[in-house]
Protein backbone atom coordinates (compact mmCIF):
# COMPACT_ATOMS: atom_id res chain seq x y z
CA UNK A 1 0.00 0.00 0.00
CA UNK A 2 1.05 3.67 -1.04
CA UNK A 3 1.78 5.84 1.55
CA UNK A 4 -0.46 7.98 3.87
CA UNK A 5 -0.69 11.00 5.31
CA UNK A 6 0.07 11.99 8.71
CA UNK A 7 -2.96 11.30 10.81
CA UNK A 8 -4.68 14.49 11.80
CA UNK A 9 -5.74 13.99 15.58
CA UNK A 10 -7.80 17.45 15.76
CA UNK A 11 -9.54 16.03 12.44
CA UNK A 12 -10.23 12.92 13.73
CA UNK A 13 -11.61 14.28 17.12
CA UNK A 14 -14.02 16.45 15.14
CA UNK A 15 -15.76 13.65 12.90
CA UNK A 16 -16.28 11.31 16.10
CA UNK A 17 -17.64 14.16 17.79
CA UNK A 18 -19.99 14.83 14.81
CA UNK A 19 -21.00 11.06 14.42
CA UNK A 20 -21.70 10.63 18.22
CA UNK A 21 -24.06 13.22 17.42
CA UNK A 22 -25.33 11.32 14.73
CA UNK A 23 -27.88 8.72 15.32
CA UNK A 24 -27.86 6.98 11.89
CA UNK A 25 -23.89 6.06 12.46
CA UNK A 26 -23.29 2.81 13.49
CA UNK A 27 -20.29 1.45 15.86
CA UNK A 28 -18.55 -1.31 16.51
CA UNK A 29 -15.58 -2.45 18.80
CA UNK A 30 -13.87 -6.57 18.55
CA UNK A 31 -12.04 -8.17 16.36
CA UNK A 32 -12.64 -10.57 13.24
CA UNK A 33 -14.98 -12.76 15.03
CA UNK A 34 -16.42 -11.90 18.62
CA UNK A 35 -17.35 -8.27 19.15
CA UNK A 36 -20.03 -5.57 20.34
CA UNK A 37 -21.91 -3.30 17.74
CA UNK A 38 -23.40 -0.12 18.88
CA UNK A 39 -26.27 1.58 17.81
CA UNK A 40 -29.16 3.67 19.26
CA UNK A 41 -32.69 4.69 17.58
CA UNK A 42 -32.94 8.18 16.86
CA UNK A 43 -36.04 8.76 19.51
CA UNK A 44 -33.75 6.80 22.42
CA UNK A 45 -33.13 8.67 25.42
CA UNK A 46 -28.98 9.04 25.58
CA UNK A 47 -26.71 10.94 27.99
CA UNK A 48 -23.04 10.82 28.18
CA UNK A 49 -20.52 8.42 30.50
CA UNK A 50 -19.75 9.50 33.59
CA UNK A 51 -15.99 10.90 34.24
CA UNK A 52 -16.58 13.41 31.71
CA UNK A 53 -15.36 10.89 28.56
CA UNK A 54 -16.77 10.73 24.75
CA UNK A 55 -19.34 8.54 24.17
CA UNK A 56 -23.05 7.81 24.56
CA UNK A 57 -24.89 5.69 27.18
CA UNK A 58 -28.44 4.70 26.26
CA UNK A 59 -30.84 2.23 28.04
CA UNK A 60 -29.81 -1.08 25.77
CA UNK A 61 -26.43 0.08 26.33
CA UNK A 62 -23.03 2.25 26.29
CA UNK A 63 -20.41 3.15 23.98
CA UNK A 64 -16.96 4.62 25.51
CA UNK A 65 -14.40 6.26 23.15
CA UNK A 66 -10.58 6.64 24.91
CA UNK A 67 -7.24 7.15 23.72
CA UNK A 68 -8.20 8.71 21.06
CA UNK A 69 -5.09 10.37 19.63
CA UNK A 70 -3.63 7.25 19.51
CA UNK A 71 -5.85 5.68 17.38
CA UNK A 72 -4.83 5.41 13.32
CA UNK A 73 -8.30 5.98 11.29
CA UNK A 74 -8.05 3.82 8.07
CA UNK A 75 -10.95 4.76 5.24
CA UNK A 76 -12.24 2.30 3.17
CA UNK A 77 -15.16 0.67 1.24
CA UNK A 78 -15.75 -2.67 0.20
CA UNK A 79 -17.24 -4.31 -2.70
CA UNK A 80 -20.39 -6.72 -2.01
CA UNK A 81 -21.06 -7.63 -5.69
CA UNK A 82 -23.21 -5.94 -8.06
CA UNK A 83 -23.92 -2.08 -7.51
CA UNK A 84 -23.74 -3.12 -3.52
CA UNK A 85 -20.86 -2.10 -1.47
CA UNK A 86 -19.83 -1.21 2.34
CA UNK A 87 -18.06 1.72 4.04
CA UNK A 88 -15.97 2.16 7.03
CA UNK A 89 -13.86 4.30 9.23
CA UNK A 90 -11.46 1.71 10.84
CA UNK A 91 -9.74 2.94 14.18
CA UNK A 92 -6.42 1.09 14.49
CA UNK A 93 -3.86 0.62 17.08
CA UNK A 94 0.15 -0.77 16.15
CA UNK A 95 -0.48 -4.65 16.67
CA UNK A 96 2.79 -4.31 18.53
CA UNK A 97 1.00 -2.75 21.42
CA UNK A 98 -2.17 -4.84 21.74
CA UNK A 99 -1.72 -7.23 24.48
CA UNK A 100 -1.78 -10.98 23.79
CA UNK A 101 -4.88 -13.21 23.92
CA UNK A 102 -6.29 -13.75 27.57
CA UNK A 103 -6.04 -16.89 29.49
CA UNK A 104 -9.16 -19.49 27.52
CA UNK A 105 -10.96 -19.50 30.65
CA UNK A 106 -13.26 -17.75 32.50
CA UNK A 107 -11.85 -15.60 35.16
CA UNK A 108 -12.61 -12.89 37.58
CA UNK A 109 -11.20 -9.41 37.24
CA UNK A 110 -13.37 -7.48 39.86
CA UNK A 111 -15.39 -4.37 40.33
CA UNK A 112 -15.96 -2.59 37.08
CA UNK A 113 -14.02 0.79 37.90
CA UNK A 114 -14.38 1.64 34.21
CA UNK A 115 -18.14 1.24 33.89
CA UNK A 116 -19.85 3.88 31.68
CA UNK A 117 -22.17 4.98 34.58
CA UNK A 118 -20.92 5.09 38.10
CA UNK A 119 -24.09 3.13 39.84
CA UNK A 120 -22.62 0.17 37.85
CA UNK A 121 -19.32 -0.23 38.92
CA UNK A 122 -20.03 -2.15 41.76
CA UNK A 123 -20.43 -4.87 39.01
CA UNK A 124 -18.08 -7.72 38.67
CA UNK A 125 -16.51 -8.31 35.73
CA UNK A 126 -15.61 -11.59 34.54
CA UNK A 127 -13.11 -11.87 31.43
CA UNK A 128 -14.29 -14.82 28.83
CA UNK A 129 -11.02 -16.02 27.46
CA UNK A 130 -12.13 -15.82 23.98
CA UNK A 131 -8.60 -15.78 21.85
CA UNK A 132 -8.68 -12.10 20.71
CA UNK A 133 -6.12 -9.32 20.63
CA UNK A 134 -7.69 -6.39 19.74
CA UNK A 135 -10.64 -6.37 22.59
CA UNK A 136 -11.88 -7.92 25.99
CA UNK A 137 -15.14 -9.98 26.46
CA UNK A 138 -16.39 -9.61 29.49
CA UNK A 139 -19.54 -10.42 31.62
CA UNK A 140 -20.32 -7.91 34.40
CA UNK A 141 -23.31 -9.37 37.13
CA UNK A 142 -24.55 -9.01 39.99
CA UNK A 143 -25.71 -10.68 43.42
CA UNK A 144 -26.19 -14.28 42.97
CA UNK A 145 -24.97 -14.62 39.42
CA UNK A 146 -21.68 -13.80 41.06
CA UNK A 147 -21.64 -16.93 42.52
CA UNK A 148 -22.74 -18.89 39.98
CA UNK A 149 -19.64 -17.13 37.43
CA UNK A 150 -17.11 -17.65 40.03
CA UNK A 151 -18.11 -21.59 40.27
CA UNK A 152 -17.41 -21.60 36.63
CA UNK A 153 -13.84 -19.75 36.71
CA UNK A 154 -11.15 -21.70 35.51
CA UNK A 155 -12.86 -23.55 32.50
CA UNK A 156 -13.29 -22.66 29.34
CA UNK A 157 -16.51 -20.13 28.66
CA UNK A 158 -18.77 -22.92 25.93
CA UNK A 159 -22.10 -22.22 24.50
CA UNK A 160 -24.25 -23.13 27.25
CA UNK A 161 -22.70 -20.22 29.49
CA UNK A 162 -22.38 -17.97 26.68
CA UNK A 163 -25.95 -18.64 26.42
CA UNK A 164 -27.03 -18.06 30.10
CA UNK A 165 -25.70 -14.86 30.41
CA UNK A 166 -29.28 -13.34 29.73
CA UNK A 167 -30.26 -15.20 32.97
CA UNK A 168 -28.28 -14.13 34.90
CA UNK A 169 -28.92 -10.53 34.19
CA UNK A 170 -25.14 -9.95 32.87
CA UNK A 171 -23.96 -6.98 30.67
CA UNK A 172 -21.53 -7.88 27.92
CA UNK A 173 -18.78 -5.71 27.46
CA UNK A 174 -15.96 -5.64 24.77
CA UNK A 175 -13.36 -3.44 26.10
CA UNK A 176 -9.77 -1.92 24.79
CA UNK A 177 -8.07 -0.15 26.81
CA UNK A 178 -10.44 2.17 28.48
CA UNK A 179 -12.75 2.09 25.39
CA UNK A 180 -15.55 -0.44 25.49
CA UNK A 181 -19.19 -1.16 24.29
CA UNK A 182 -21.33 -2.19 27.28
CA UNK A 183 -24.23 -4.72 26.28
CA UNK A 184 -27.37 -4.84 28.31
CA UNK A 185 -28.80 -8.56 27.56
CA UNK A 186 -30.25 -9.80 26.43
CA UNK A 187 -29.48 -8.01 22.95
CA UNK A 188 -32.26 -6.70 20.34
CA UNK A 189 -31.72 -5.54 16.67
CA UNK A 190 -31.24 -2.72 15.86
CA UNK A 191 -28.98 -1.59 19.26
CA UNK A 192 -26.05 -2.37 21.12
CA UNK A 193 -25.24 -6.32 20.37
CA UNK A 194 -23.02 -8.88 21.77
CA UNK A 195 -21.32 -11.95 18.98
CA UNK A 196 -19.21 -14.20 19.03
CA UNK A 197 -18.56 -16.47 16.09
CA UNK A 198 -16.30 -19.31 17.06
CA UNK A 199 -15.38 -20.22 13.62
CA UNK A 200 -14.01 -17.08 12.75
CA UNK A 201 -12.09 -16.24 15.93
CA UNK A 202 -10.33 -19.81 15.71
CA UNK A 203 -8.81 -18.61 12.19
CA UNK A 204 -6.75 -15.87 13.52
CA UNK A 205 -7.35 -13.15 11.96
CA UNK A 206 -7.38 -9.22 12.75
CA UNK A 207 -9.77 -8.64 9.74
CA UNK A 208 -11.36 -9.38 6.97
CA UNK A 209 -9.16 -10.10 4.35
CA UNK A 210 -11.24 -7.75 2.30
CA UNK A 211 -10.78 -4.85 4.40
CA UNK A 212 -7.31 -2.77 3.29
CA UNK A 213 -5.99 -2.46 7.09
CA UNK A 214 -1.75 -1.52 6.64
CA UNK A 215 0.47 -4.14 7.45
CA UNK A 216 1.87 -3.85 11.22
CA UNK A 217 -2.06 -2.33 12.35
CA UNK A 218 -4.72 -3.84 13.98
CA UNK A 219 -8.46 -2.32 14.01
CA UNK A 220 -10.55 -2.09 17.20
CA UNK A 221 -13.29 0.11 16.52
CA UNK A 222 -14.91 0.28 13.39
CA UNK A 223 -17.30 3.53 12.28
CA UNK A 224 -20.08 2.84 9.97
CA UNK A 225 -21.63 6.04 8.66
CA UNK A 226 -25.10 6.12 6.87
CA UNK A 227 -24.63 4.50 3.66
CA UNK A 228 -25.75 6.89 0.48
CA UNK A 229 -27.58 4.45 -1.20
CA UNK A 230 -31.09 4.80 -0.04
CA UNK A 231 -34.80 4.43 -0.37
CA UNK A 232 -34.84 7.52 -1.55
CA UNK A 233 -32.27 7.56 -3.70
CA UNK A 234 -28.99 8.36 -3.60
CA UNK A 235 -28.47 10.75 -0.97
CA UNK A 236 -25.13 12.73 -2.85
CA UNK A 237 -24.65 14.44 1.03
CA UNK A 238 -23.46 11.37 2.67
CA UNK A 239 -21.43 10.32 -0.64
CA UNK A 240 -19.53 13.51 0.00
CA UNK A 241 -18.99 13.34 3.63
CA UNK A 242 -17.38 9.44 3.19
CA UNK A 243 -15.41 10.69 0.25
CA UNK A 244 -14.00 13.46 2.05
CA UNK A 245 -12.78 10.75 4.79
CA UNK A 246 -11.63 8.65 2.29
CA UNK A 247 -9.48 11.01 1.02
CA UNK A 248 -8.06 11.89 4.22
CA UNK A 249 -7.55 8.58 5.47
CA UNK A 250 -7.84 6.29 2.84
CA UNK A 251 -5.03 4.26 0.77
CA UNK A 252 -3.22 7.18 -1.48
CA UNK A 253 -3.11 4.78 -4.67
CA UNK A 254 -6.82 3.37 -4.44
CA UNK A 255 -8.27 6.95 -3.98
CA UNK A 256 -6.15 7.98 -7.05
CA UNK A 257 -7.71 4.86 -9.05
CA UNK A 258 -11.16 5.54 -7.69
CA UNK A 259 -10.81 9.34 -9.04
CA UNK A 260 -9.78 8.08 -11.86
CA UNK A 261 -12.65 5.91 -12.57
CA UNK A 262 -15.39 8.18 -11.33
CA UNK A 263 -14.08 10.62 -14.13
CA UNK A 264 -14.65 8.13 -16.71
CA UNK A 265 -11.71 6.89 -17.67
CA UNK A 266 -10.88 3.45 -18.78
CA UNK A 267 -8.61 1.49 -16.52
CA UNK A 268 -6.89 -2.21 -17.13
CA UNK A 269 -8.16 -4.69 -13.97
CA UNK A 270 -5.87 -4.03 -11.30
CA UNK A 271 -3.91 -6.72 -9.85
CA UNK A 272 -4.37 -6.62 -6.26
CA UNK A 273 -7.95 -7.85 -4.79
CA UNK A 274 -8.39 -4.30 -2.94
CA UNK A 275 -7.58 -2.18 -6.35
CA UNK A 276 -10.17 -4.67 -7.76
CA UNK A 277 -12.49 -3.83 -5.23
CA UNK A 278 -12.35 -0.30 -5.86
CA UNK A 279 -12.56 -0.47 -9.44
CA UNK A 280 -16.43 -1.67 -8.94
CA UNK A 281 -17.41 0.34 -6.02
CA UNK A 282 -16.22 3.81 -8.64
CA UNK A 283 -18.27 2.08 -11.35
CA UNK A 284 -21.31 1.71 -9.04
CA UNK A 285 -21.07 4.94 -7.90
CA UNK A 286 -20.65 6.47 -11.28
CA UNK A 287 -23.85 5.14 -11.91
CA UNK A 288 -26.06 6.28 -9.73
CA UNK A 289 -24.54 9.87 -9.54
CA UNK A 290 -24.34 10.16 -13.41
CA UNK A 291 -28.66 11.07 -12.59
CA UNK A 292 -27.52 13.40 -10.30
CA UNK A 293 -24.84 15.27 -12.36
CA UNK A 294 -27.02 15.23 -15.44
CA UNK A 295 -29.86 16.87 -13.02
CA UNK A 296 -27.18 19.30 -12.24
CA UNK A 297 -25.42 19.64 -15.59
CA UNK A 298 -29.16 20.84 -16.80
CA UNK A 299 -29.60 23.21 -14.16
CA UNK A 300 -26.47 24.97 -14.79
CA UNK A 301 -27.12 25.57 -18.22
CA UNK A 302 -30.71 26.73 -17.54
CA UNK A 303 -29.12 29.10 -15.05
CA UNK A 304 -26.42 30.63 -18.19
CA UNK A 305 -29.12 30.66 -20.79
CA UNK A 306 -31.35 32.60 -18.06
CA UNK A 307 -32.24 36.32 -19.40
CA UNK A 308 -31.30 39.10 -17.00
CA UNK A 309 -33.86 41.19 -15.21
Amino acid sequence: MSARRRPDPAALRAVLRQSLADPAVAWSLGGYGAGAPFRRRPDEPVQAPGGGRPGLVTPRGALVLAEVDALVPVAYETALGGDAWSQALALCRPLALLPPCPVPRLSEIGPDAEAACGEDRDGVLFCLGLPLRQARLLARVRGDAVRVMRAACGRPVDAALWGSLPDFGAVLVAAQGRARVEVVLPDAHPGPRAHWFDKLLRLGRLHAATAPIPAGLAPVIHLHPPHPLTEGGYDPGRHATFQGWLARWGDPALVALKDRVLAGEAVEVPGTRAARAVVRVARAQRRYLAPIRSARSRNDWTDDDAPEA
